[in-house]
Parts: C-alpha cells; sequence; structure tokens
C-alpha cells in the first residue's frame, strides 16, 4: 500500500491490492494519485482537500500490462527506466541516485528498521523497513530524510521522485517494486508503501513467474531510485497547509465569496495592467468617499491588493456595482463585464487629468471595407475597439484566427455590392482590418457557442495554441505604419475557464513584471507558475503524454479533453512594457484613501483588543427616574434602545467584571451629576409575566459586579441590568434614609414591612403614559392611603376636590391591603385622574404618537391598545397613483382591527373615502409591491401582515407596511372588474409605457381598447387612426385577438401590447406581413416588444431598413447598431444576417420566418430574472 500520496492537484483514488510488482510501470506519473490515508505513518493529511476527484487520463494505462522482457535489479539503468517514468510537470532533475541495502536477517529485525544514510541532491536519505508490516500483514517500506529530528533546517523541502525495488540478491529477475514522487518536509520528512508486498508472498513460495521466493534464507536487497527535481516554482508537489500567498511571492489574491465566476481573475489583470491601476487612482473621488461609488471601491481594492498580507475581499466592489449575486452568477461573458466597467470608469474620468487614458491604453482601431474589385469606389467607416473576440473553432492557432478575422469575403454574381446610381452593382471585396492596435491587447477566444444541434450553450475543448510572442503588423491596413515602432506583443495574462459551461472554475496567470515570472492567481491563492502551466495546459484538446504526444487510446474510443482552456489573452505591446508596467507605489493612492484605511485599521485594532478583552468587561444596563419619566410603555424600559436617540433608553455602561459595586455606584454618581450618598442600586430581574422589575437593593458596596450578576440569577441575560434609586430623606449626616430597611442594633441594614412601588400616570387629557416616581408603603397599609401620597406627588394638594377621583389599575380595592393585593417590590401602580366630563376631554388636543389612533379613556383600554400597537408605514404605489400622489406616512394601529378599520383611518388622515383605497402587500427583499389584499371583515390587521403559516423569518412580504391605491371607484365596484396590463407603444416601439387598465369582466378587446384611450387619454380611432392590440410570449407575437373577442381569453402569461395601425398596412393582405422580434447575440436571447411588418415585393433591404426605421421609431446610432437576419420558426435556428442588397420579400416566407433584429438589451437590467451586465 502506499504511504498517502499528496500532491495539490489529487485525481484518481486506487485500492491497495491493485498496485503489484509492475504498477509503477502502468502508472506513469504517481503525481497524480490520491492513495488511502489511513496507512500514513505520520502527519495528517491536508484536511481542507477538495473532495471532488478530476480524473487526470495522464495517469490512465491499461491496467495489467506485463512486462515482456523483466529487467534485472542488478541492472540499474533499465531498474531506473521502469522505475522512474517521465513526469507530466517535466521538472528538471538535479541528480539521480540509487542505493542498495542488503538485509542478511530479516526475520531477526524489529518492528521498524533503518537502513544505512545515502545522499541524493545534497541532503542524507535513508530506508525505512517494517518487516512484519506496519500494523498491516504486508511489509513496508518507506524512504526517508535522514537528518536527526532537531537538526532538520527550518521551512526545509526537497521534491523527489523515487522508486523502491525489494529484490532477491540470489535471482535479480525476481523483484518488486513501487514507485512515487513527494514533496519532503520537516513535517512530512517520510514517504512511501504501507502494503508494498504481501507477507505470504515472500517467503517459502515461487514468485511470480520464478522458482524461488522473493525473499530467500531470511536474505533481500532493498534498491532505492532517487531523483532530485527542481522545485523552481517553490509549489511543486505542495500540500499547502499553512501557505502564505503575500510571504511566498509577495502578492495576494482574491477571497471566493461565492459565485464570482471571471470576476476575480479580470480584476487581477487589470490589477497588474499598472497603467490602469495608476489611471484609476488619479480618479477624484474626494467628494464622494461612497460605497455606492463604483470608482471609490475600485481605488479600495486595489490600494487593499497592493497594502495587504491577506486576501481580499470583493463584497464592497459589486455591491457598488449594484449587483446581487446572481447577476454576477448569471454571466459567462467576461467582455460584456470589461466593457461596461471601462465606459463607468471612463465618465468618471472626464474632466480629470486621467481623460482619453484608459483609451490610450485599450483602445485600438479597425477599419470595416466594401471595396470595388473593377471601379474606383469603396464604402468604409473606422471604429474604436476595445477588444477582440476571435474565434476558436476552425482555428489551431491564435494567428489562425487573425487571418480568420481579417478574411476577405468576395461579393459576386447574385450577391454584387450596390455602389451608387453610377456605378450600380459591381464585384466587391468585403472585410474589415485593423489600422492600429492598443498597449494592452484583450482578446477573447470564443470558447462558448450555442450548438444549434443540442439547442444550448456549449464550451469548445478543441486545442487551440498561442505564443508567448507575436507580431501583430500583418494584420494591419497598408496605410498603417507598420515601420516607426516595432508591433510585436508580448503574452502578459491568460485567463482559463476549467469546467463546462454549467459548473467550471476560473483563475489566471499573469505577469506583474517585465522580466519577471508568471504567476498563478487561482482566488486567495497566488503562486509561481511555469511556461508549461501558462501555454501548454490551457491550450485546451487532448491530455498529451509526458513526451508531448496525444496520448495512444484504444479504437473506438472518443480522446478524453482537457477541461482547462484559455478564454482571455492579454497581450502589451514590446515597446511599450515600461509604460504600461509603470512602477506603482503606495504613494500613488489618493492621499484621502490612505488616511480613510489607516482609520479603518486602527478601528479593526481597537475592536480586535476589544474582543480580546471582553471576557473582562460586561454591559451595564442603567434605568434611572429621568428615563423611566420618559417611557410611555408598560415596563421601565424597552433594554435594547439606544439611549442616543430614545430618551426613555437605559443608560449602557461598559464595565470592568471585577469592578466593585461601589465603585460603580461612584461611577454613576459622576455621570449623572449626583451625590452617590443619596442613590441605592437595585438589581432587575425577569419575572414570569415577562416583565422587568427592581428585585432587590444592592447594600453591600463590596461585592464585584460580577458577583451582583451571578447572584442575580440572570445567567440568560448577557448584562446586568439595575434601577438607581434617589434618596427622598436623609439624615443630619447626609446620608440617604431607605424605608425599606431599618438599621439594627449591631449596625446592620435588615428589611422592614415597606414595599417599593413604581408610579406611572395616564393623562386622559393628553393620552400620554409616564413614569412619575416612586412611594414606600407599608404592607398593611390600605391602598387607598396611597391616595394623598399620589395627590401630593402630583401637586393636586393633600385630596381630590370636588368631583375628582383617582382611578387605580389593574383595579385596586381600596380597603384591601398591600399584601392582600399581592404587591411586591417592584410592582408598578398605574393610576389616572377621572375625567369631569368625557365630552369635554374628547375635544382635548392629543400627543402626536396617537394623534391618529382611537381616543382612550381609561388605562385599561390603553394598556390593551399599547399591548397590540403597531406602527404601519403607507406608501404610494408606484405605478398606480398618478392623479393621487401622496408621501409617505406612519399610523399607530391596533393589530385587532379589520380591513374597513384600516381604511378609515387612513382615509380620514388622506382625506379620501375610505371605500375607494385599495392596499398592496410589500415584498420584504425588493421592497416592491407584491400582491392586493382582499378585502374581507374578518380577517385583523395581525392576520393581514402575518399571513398563516409563516413568521418573521420566513415570510415574503413586510409585516409593517402596506402600498396604497387610490381607485376611481368603490373597491366593490372595482372587484366587478378584470384588470389588465397593456403596453401601450406611442412611437413605434421605441417608447413603451404600461398601463394597467380596468374593463368589465364579461368585455370584449373593443372595450378594452376604449378604456385604454380614457386611461392614457389618447386621441379618438376617428380622429388618429384605428388601434390593434396582440398578444406576445417571450417576446415574440403569438396572435392578434379580434375586438369581438372577449377580454376573459386573454391569457395571464402573455404580454398585451396596443398600438395604433401604421398608413402603410392599413388594407393590406395579411400574407404580406413578416412577423419581427428582437435578440441579442443568440435567437433565445429575446427582448424587447415584438411587432408586424409590411413586406414590399422587390425592394432592397437597404430601403427596407428606412422603413424599420420609421416603424421602429429608433433613430441614429441605436438603430445603426442593429444587425438584421432572417430567423427560421423552428425553435433557436441560426439567424441569416441580411445586406443591403438582399430581397427581403425572396428571403422570407411569411408563414415559417421571422425577422430578427439583433442589438443589445438595454432594458435588461430593470427586470427580474436574468439582466445585462450593469454598474450602478
Amino acid at each position: 500500500m502506499m504511504h498517502r500520496l499528496t500532491t495539490s492537484s489529487l485525481p484518481v483514488r486506487l485500492k491497495a491490492n491493485l498496485l503489484r510488482r509492475n504498477q509503477a510501470y502502468d502508472i506513469p506519473s504517481p503525481n497524480e494519485m490520491l492513495m488511502d490515508t489511513g496507512d500514513y505513518v505520520g502527519v495528517d493529511n491536508d484536511p481542507e482537500k477538495d473532495p471532488v476527484a478530476i480524473i487526470n487520463p495522464d495517469n490512465l494505462e491499461q491496467e495489467g500490462d506485463q512486462l515482456q522482457d523483466i529487467p534485472l535489479a542488478t541492472d540499474h539503468d533499465a531498474m531506473r527506466e521502469l522505475v522512474l517514468p517521465p513526469l507530466v510537470d517535466e521538472p528538471k532533475i538535479v541528480e539521480d541516485v540509487e542505493h542498495t541495502w542488503q538485509i542478511d536477517d530479516w526475520h531477526a529485525r524489529g518492528k521498524k528498521d533503518h537502513g544505512p544514510i545515502f545522499h541524493a541532491g545534497g541532503y542524507p536519505w535513508r530506508i525505512l523497513l517494517f518487516p512484519q508490516g506496519n500494523s498491516v500483514d504486508q511489509c513496508s517500506i518507506y524512504l526517508e530524510h535522514g537528518f536527526e529530528p532537531d537538526q532538520v533546517p527550518e521551512n526545509w523541502s526537497c521534491c523527489v521522485q523515487f522508486g523502491l525495488v525489494l529484490w532477491n540478491p540470489a535471482d535479480p529477475r525476481l523483484h518488486c517494486h513501487h514507485a512515487a514522487h513527494h514533496r519532503f518536509t520537516k513535517e512530512e520528512g517520510d514517504w512511501g508503501f504501507t502494503r508494498f508486498v504481501e507477507l505470504r508472498k515472500m517467503f517459502n513460495v515461487p514468485w511470480e513467474g520464478g522458482s524461488r521466493p522473493l525473499c530467500e534464507n531470511d536474505t533481500a536487497n532493498i534498491t532505492a531510485y532517487v531523483r532530485v527535481v527542481d522545485d523552481e516554482t517553490g509549489v511543486l508537489w505542495h500540500n499547502f497547509t499553512n501557505y502564505d500567498s503575500k510571504k511566498e511571492t509577495g502578492f495576494v489574491g482574491l477571497k471566493n465569496q461565492g459565485a464570482t465566476c471571471y470576476l476575480n481573475s479580470l480584476l487581477q489583470s487589470l490589477y497588474f495592467t499598472n497603467a490602469f491601476r495608476k489611471a484609476v487612482y488619479e480618479i477624484p473621488t474626494e467628494n464622494e468617499q461612497s460605497m455606492q461609488n463604483s470608482a471609490y471601491t475600485l481605488q479600495r481594492l486595489f490600494y487593499q491588493l497592493q497594502t495587504s498580507d491577506q486576501a481580499v475581499g470583493t463584497n464592497e466592489l459589486t455591491k457598488s456595482f449594484g449587483w446581487e449575486t446572481r447577476h454576477i452568477f448569471e454571466q459567462q461573458d467576461v467582455q460584456e463585464l470589461s466593457r461596461k466597467l471601462m465606459e463607468r470608469l471612463e465618465e468618471k474620468m472626464k474632466g480629470t487629468k486621467a481623460e482619453n487614458v484608459l483609451a490610450q491604453i485599450f483602445s485600438g482601431k479597425i477599419k470595416t471595407f466594401i471595396s470595388c474589385i473593377n471601379v474606383d469606389y469603396e464604402s468604409s467607416r473606422i471604429e474604436d475597439f476595445w477588444d477582440i473576440q476571435l474565434n476558436v473553432t476552425g482555428n489551431k492557432t491564435l494567428l489562425d484566427s487573425f487571418k480568420d478575422y481579417i478574411q476577405v469575403e468576395k461579393l459576386e454574381g447574385e450577391n454584387q455590392y450596390f455602389a451608387g446610381d453610377q456605378y450600380k452593382l459591381q464585384d466587391a471585396n468585403k472585410g474589415v482590418i485593423f489600422n492600429s492596435f492598443p498597449d494592452v491587447l484583450h482578446l477573447q477566444l470564443k470558447r462558448f457557442e450555442y450548438d444549434i444541434q443540442r439547442d444550448m450553450m456549449m464550451k469548445i475543448n478543441d486545442r487551440y495554441e498561442f505564443p508567448d510572442v507575436f507580431d501583430a503588423a500583418p494584420y494591419l491596413s497598408q496605410d498603417s505604419d507598420k515601420t516607426s515602432e516595432p508591433w510585436t506583443y508580448q503574452l502578459h495574462g491568460v485567463l482559463v475557464h476549467s469546467g463546462d459551461l454549467n459548473a467550471g472554475h476560473y483563475y489566471a496567470f499573469l505577469k506583474p513584471e517585465k522580466d519577471g515570472w508568471f504567476y498563478k492567481y487561482d482566488d486567495d491563492r497566488v503562486t509561481k507558475a511555469t511556461m508549461r502551466e501558462v501555454l501548454e495546459e490551457n491550450f485546451g484538446g487532448e491530455y498529451r503524454t509526458p513526451n508531448g504526444y496525444p496520448r495512444a487510446l484504444p479504437q473506438k474510443k472518443a480522446p478524453i479533453m482537457r477541461q482547462n482552456s484559455a478564454y482571455m489573452l492579454v497581450y502589451i505591446r514590446q515597446s511599450r512594457l515600461d509604460k504600461v508596467l509603470c512602477p506603482v507605489t503606495k504613494a500613488d493612492a489618493p492621499r484621502l484613501l490612505q488616511q480613510r484605511f489607516e482609520e479603518e485599521t486602527a478601528l479593526k485594532e481597537a475592536r480586535r483588543r476589544e474582543q480580546k478583552e471582553a471576557h473582562l468587561y460586561m454591559i451595564a444596563k442603567v434605568v434611572t427616574n429621568e428615563t423611566f419619566a420618559n417611557y410611555s410603555g408598560t415596563d421601565l424600559g424597552v433594554m435594547d434602545a439606544e439611549p442616543a436617540s430614545d430618551p426613555s433608553a437605559p443608560l449602557s455602561y461598559r464595565v470592568l467584571r471585577s469592578m466593585t459595586a461601589g465603585d460603580f455606584l461612584r461611577f454613576l454618581a459622576s455621570e449623572l451629576g449626583k451625590d452617590p450618598k443619596k442613590m441605592r442600586l437595585w438589581v432587575m430581574v425577569n419575572r414570569l409575566n415577562k416583565t422587568i422589575r427592581p428585585d432587590q437593593p444592592v447594600m453591600d458596596l463590596a461585592p464585584t459586579i460580577e458577583d451582583i450578576y451571578s447572584k442575580s440569577a440572570a445567567s440568560r441575560d448577557t448584562c446586568l441590568r439595575v434601577w438607581v434609586e434617589d434618596a427622598t430623606e436623609v439624615d443630619q449626616d447626609g446620608n440617604a434614609i431607605w424605608p425599606s430597611y431599618s438599621s439594627q442594633p449591631n449596625g446592620a441594614p435588615a428589611k422592614n414591612d415597606n414595599i417599593l412601588l413604581l408610579l406611572k400616570y395616564f393623562d386622559t387629557e393628553n393620552q400620554t403614559l409616564r413614569g412619575v416616581g416612586h412611594a414606600y408603603v407599608g404592607k398593611d397599609k390600605k391602598v387607598e392611603e396611597l391616595v394623598p401620597f399620589i395627590a401630593q406627588k402630583m401637586g393636586w394638594g393633600d385630596k381630590l376636590e370636588g368631583e375628582d377621583k383617582l382611578l387605580l389599575w389593574e383595579p385596586l380595592k381600596p380597603k384591601q391591603s398591600m399584601k392582600a393585593a399581592e404587591l411586591q417590590d417592584g410592582d408598578i401602580v398605574c393610576f389616572q385622574k377621572a375625567p369631569e366630563n368625557k365630552d369635554q376631554s374628547a375635544e382635548k388636543p392629543t400627543s402626536q404618537e396617537h394623534k391618529h389612533s382611537d381616543r382612550f379613556e381609561d388605562a385599561r383600554e390603553y394598556y390593551d391598545f399599547l399591548e397590540h400597537k403597531r406602527v404601519v408605514k403607507f406608501l404610494a404605489h408606484p405605478t398606480r397613483n398618478e392623479g393621487t400622489p401622496f408621501d409617505p406616512f406612519e399610523l399607530v394601529l391596533s393589530s385587532k382591527i379589520n380591513y374597513d378599520t384600516v381604511s378609515e383611518k387612513v382615509g380620514a388622515h388622506l382625506g379620501v373615502p375610505s371605500t375607494h383605497i385599495r392596499f398592496w402587500t410589500v415584498n420584504a427583499s425588493t421592497n416592491n409591491p407584491k400582491a392586493p389584499v382582499r378585502r374581507s371583515t374578518n380577517p385583523t390587521l395581525k392576520q393581514i401582515l402575518h399571513p398563516m403559516g409563516t413568521n418573521s423569518f420566513s415570510s415574503s412580504q413586510r409585516n409593517d407596511a402596506f402600498y396604497l391605491e387610490i381607485l376611481d371607484m368603490s373597491l366593490a365596484e372595482f372587484d366587478t372588474k378584470k384588470s389588465i396590463k397593456v403596453n401601450w407603444l406611442s412611437e413605434g416601439i421605441s417608447k413603451e409605457e404600461q398601463y394597467d387598465v380596468l374593463v368589465p369582466k364579461s368585455g370584449t378587446i373593443e372595450d378594452l381598447i376604449q378604456a385604454l384611450i380614457k386611461k392614457a387619454q389618447l386621441p379618438d380611432e376617428t380622429e388618429s387612426g384605428r388601434i390593434r392590440v396582440y398578444e406576445a410570449s417571450s417576446n415574440r407575437v403569438c396572435r392578434e385577438p379580434p375586438r369581438e373577442n372577449a377580454v376573459s381569453n386573454l391569457s395571464d402569461y402573455t404580454q398585451i401590447y396596443a398600438e395604433r395601425v401604421p398608413e402603410e398596412e392599413v388594407g393590406a393582405e395579411e400574407n404580406n406581413f413578416i412577423q419581427v422580434f428582437h435578440f441579442q447575440n443568440e435567437v433565445n436571447r429575446t427582448h424587447g416588444a415584438p411587432f408586424r411588418f409590411l413586406l414590399v415585393e422587390g425592394e432592397k433591404f437597404a430601403d427596407t431598413k428606412k422603413r424599420l426605421e420609421k416603424r421602429t421609431g429608433l433613430k441614429g446610432k441605436s438603430f445603426e447598431k442593429i444587425k438584421f437576419a432572417v430567423v427560421k420558426r423552428s425553435s433557436y435556428s441560426k439567424p441569416h444576417y441580411l445586406n443591403d442588397d438582399d430581397v427581403l420579400w425572396d428571403l422570407a416566407a411569411t408563414e415559417d420566418d421571422y425577422l430578427g433584429l439583433d442589438h443589445v438589451d438595454r432594458a435588461r437590467a430593470m427586470r427580474n430574472g436574468t439582466g445585462d451586465l450593469f454598474l450602478r
């Protein structure tokens, strides 16, 4: 059994019993195997290995092949060739050494034995032997370094390919061998085979193919063939345990934050285009250091990549783009992201010294031409390009793709070019040619293409070679400047995709310095890379053997293709390398950006120290008489409230657990500006009725805060909660007199029968509830004895005059004693003054909180309201309140009221009839209107906001808000109508307005048209032309219903369009129309409003386009960028693109074909579902 082979790629897991004596020959590259780790004697394997096993065909050979000519174990050259086959990595060989250990007393050896020391590659080595097996019934043999345990050099490593041969010295034909390779380190100093050979086969039985045993007369030899190879990258066969990218390479990676696809690779590529990084730093962001500013977040990302010791996250950047995760995950087009990013940054650079810098770096010029062969006539235009898309299919190399790109098409015969009235139809050459290339050339390789047969996008895995250096001059036009400066380009970056279309991984190989190494940037890991890794391993195509040739496979078996291949290449013009890869230092970053990071770093360090010391501290929540007086709820306060924004919030302090109660009291006195002698702390506890009340006073000030917290039985609370009592009486020395405690002869305080009651006053006139202090009352006192005290406390005199009465809630019988009423320390007694006249009091002004709610005449009703109250926000529906706009507002409502009562209160606030109000729930994730609320008298407000079967975590709607729609009719009448969304096309298809049109449920298309005219305030049909309505599905016209058709037949799953019938179509025959739709790149990526278009017999497409421009309403560049194609009605067929001389009448069979308009979907990002990449 092999001794835990560990490499950076771990592809094939093999069972131990498959390893036979000639297995090393069958497995030429053992670096591609992962063996059973259970038999390893030493360091555990990397616990974070990727669990996915990627099968690497470099190691697959026909299993079980037997050698015809077995070499002798004494023929070291032949054996070395057998056990040390070429490695796929092709590392440079430092030294080959063979060493033989002669064993004459096999069974006399101990459990474990070591062979003599020998040297290879300048390091000591030895064979490690378990003669009777390492806890298995097989002989175990390993190779290990020969350093003494305490003398292994720090950070030592050595990469070794080795083979171990056990053989019979009396007959060297009898041998058993295994081979492997390993990166030997201080931690992993031995490597080999736990199950080398079965013990029962070694002794007293003929060895395979021979007549003598392998170990004869207790004698055997073990030969180690050791090949030390050069680890030029420092990571050959590395397990990456505790690997530090910054320390090893000087660079850091980007965190894989899930579904980021190609984003990390592109960002690293742009970062190491130093001139681009410098330009980004020059964007002025001083006045807009917001996380919504993509230029600022990109500066932050680049600065962190430049200065951080750890991998950097991209969340700030993607959030500033306005992206959700899906926007990244859904994209497969790095070209689109690159272009959008450049456009956004160019906007930010306008008017700054960085203006036009990006164009100078990335932009070249290309000429599109049609040149007549026989006359002097050429039509051409020159455009800027920022990248080049090259075909992979049909091309073997990058240079082939360039030749294919500029290939000239000859227009002749029926496809002649119309060269104006002077030259008429002429033979011509059509093509493109480059006028100039940019300093940094981005080449997009079309690895993903639409497969018509499979009706889906597919990845192209064909072998496609690209050079380290190439000359771009042959692809320039004749009139370009080819001589003043060479057009030689050097490879700077290779962006790689590994996997297929649906699942894959992205990484990049980049060359940060002109004459430096390439590095592999694989998310958060950065490693040096060889040129083989950069080039050969990313060409795609079949896996190749170590000698470079395609692997020979049995007939009728498909070749095994590499899954990793380049999809984008970055080249830099050699003569501009110093300019593009200019030095960028920390000083180049904006000074304010540096200051911001210094502040954030200091804050993080403070938080780190705070977390480190957190166990020493505790949060103390302090309720005072002042916070109690400001609280209008039923308790003493809300413990989680913020003191900065809520005057009733308990004060919060971070205090040492070791602080004594006395020190804490003095600290509070200093904070509150009070005398500590007149203050006393009460520990607050949770009661069974879910209230929080003062329970015990702190009389002994010696214990620590930790002790007080522990004794308060508040272990479920993370903070200490106390109420501060202010003394109302003092002795002659100024010390507080606490009524609930009296002094004993020994001076110790003793609890008496007085109990502490907290008082709350419900003001019926102002509809407020507030704390007014506390009182001490003996347990034997009657409840009515509280009245004089309260009257005096409130400034009402010693007794209430006239008809004034004091009401106590919950009802306390006046003649009942405090003890009988079951009152205890910390209870709250609420009282109110009975109003003189209910009618008069109803006219009194109310507090702000209750001005929209019912008036309460006694505290019981008010307490019930407080228990069920909720603040509900009302917002105007964004598309359904054109005539009655209003600002958002909030109402304090009881969750027990029903739909009609809510309508009444909202109607009273807005001054509209309550019968004309319709509510919509609010989507919790998007904050958009979700669904209308059905009017019913049964559900309460709570049930409407919390539908049955949901909770605050699972509900998809907000539980504190509604959208409002003010109807033109009562809700009862509205329920008899059908609401239909109609997309009105007022200017061709360039302007699309959506209206919600109400039509009687029994109405017709004619009724729908008339309702639309009224809703959109359109001119009548007799004045401006007939209106037609048609349905579309998946952005294609599906039918045009007759006017007499019932609206109930309209599908809820189609889009409804309405438009004026163009004049040229009035009276035209139905057979002369073609259906038109829009798509982007692939015909399955449809978008926009489809429409019908009239064909004209014999009309050249150049003239057809003029009519299409008028029909669509698209003008200027928007129309010029459209490519037109005939598309067969069969699903997603390949488009046939049209030239100006084509005749659409002849090419399109109107019943079977569509006219497709291929252009960018500008509105895609505004819709739900998949969308074009956009940057906010």
